[in-house]
């Protein structure tokens, strides 16, 4: 049976008094990648090359300890469970790796509350690994606890072979999906999301700074990380928090600490200036109609759940331009609230906002001749 079409209906005269702004001041960086958008709504404030793979070294442990806020949540272990050093754990990320360490001692215990702020504060590597190894018997087992999260989160293209980010092909992601990991954790985390804006701990008579620079650049950066990988440069993963807005950042590429540092704190003061909210459409907003097969209306008025709302530029704005995506003809019986499709919001060839749309009323089926109608318009539609 031949599958139906998605159909397009292109919303122009609802846009174009509600919405003035669509090409923001141009804007460059020397990151490789990089992927920014507006905690509120979702929308694209930037994007370059963001679905492109590329090596995540530490970053990777962003899922690492999405793993980890999950398991505390559900209680599959408490910040108190203790979990012993093996020489592994101290050997490929402790002293004698010459990588980032909390010291761990061979053959000690260490409470999950402790390693975790080793993780996110320090990027501890011998930290990832005790963890893992407590959690789930060894790294290569925890990686497919990661893989399975990642993936239940959306994380189609990243991949994951071991907690630290420590070299691996195995390793990879975007900086589409990591936008989408960090905003996962801090909405879905509020008890351990702020340990990610902690300044410094102090474990075992060892004191340590965050390693992410703009934690302490007082700018309103309250997470999340960054990474180095030979090859690729440096990247980092930032959100900002400032004015009651928040903005979510990943870039990659980047030629050095310093360089990384720059860029980010100038696309991040772009986000915080050049743009202002505008609703497109409000709540219960009328945004188009679908054609029903079968039914006793021709046709659906649709709505989206709640208001639509983007960020377009202050000054020089272009006209955006909208689609409704849905599946034609839709068919009786029609429920009220039932979702249909998608509005997708365009800045040229960027898309925007793509958001849910549902039917504003029911439709029953309609008489037996009006089938008969629909019926034969569908079998000349793909004829044709």
């Amino acid at each position: 049976m031949r599958a139906r079409p998605h159909y397009l209906l292109t919303v122009f005269l609802c846009l174009m008094s509600s919405l003035a702004g669509a090409q923001a001041p141009a804007f460059e960086t020397k990151a490789k990648q990089a992927y920014l958008i507006d905690s509120e709504t979702g929308t694209v404030l930037f994007s370059k090359d963001e679905n492109t793979p590329v090596p995540p070294a530490s970053l990777t442990k962003l899922m690492t300890m999405e793993v980890v806020f999950d398991a505390l949540t559900r209680a599959d272990v408490t910040l108190d469970t203790s979990y012993t050093v093996s020489e592994h754990a101290w050997r490929t990320g402790g002293a004698p790796s010459g990588t980032s360490t909390m010291f761990a001692a061979l053959k000690s215990s260490v409470r999950v509350g402790d390693l975790i702020q080793g993780v996110v504060v320090h990027l501890a590597n011998d930290a990832c690994i005790i963890l893992a190894e407590g959690m789930a018997g060894s790294e290569s087992a925890f990686a497919e606890r990661m893989m399975k999260r990642a993936r239940g989160l959306g994380l189609t293209v990243s991949s994951f072979s071991n907690p630290t980010g420590l070299p691996d092909p195995g390793n990879t992601v975007t900086m589409r999906e990591l936008v989408t990991l960090a905003r996962h954790i801090q909405s879905s985390y509020p008890n351990f999301y702020p340990l990610y804006s902690q300044a410094d701990f102090e474990w075992n008579k060892i004191r340590q700074r965050n390693r992410n620079p703009l934690i302490a650049a007082n700018i309103g950066v309250d997470g999340l990380g960054t990474g180095f990988a030979e090859g690729y440069g440096f990247s980092s993963v930032t959100s900002l928090h400032k004015d009651g807005k928040r903005v979510f950042l990943a870039m990659g590429g980047l030629a050095s600490d310093k360089e990384r540092t720059e860029e980010a704190r100038k696309i991040l003061d772009w986000a915080m200036n050049a743009f202002q909210k505008k609703t497109v459409f409000a709540k219960g907003d009328i945004i188009g109609e679908a054609s029903v097969y079968g039914g006793a209306e021709a046709s659906v008025p649709l709505v989206t759940s709640g208001p639509v709302e983007v960020l377009v530029p202050v000054n020089n704005p272009e006209r955006l331009r909208a689609h409704v995506v849905y599946q034609w003809p839709l068919r009786v019986p029609v429920a009220s609230g039932q979702r249909v499709g998608s509005l997708k919001i365009w800045n040229g060839e960027r898309l925007l906002r793509e958001i849910p749309v549902e039917t504003a009323a029911a439709v029953k089926p309609g008489s037996l001749t009006s089938r008969s109608l629909d019926a034969l318009q569908e079998l000349l539609f793909f004829w044709l």
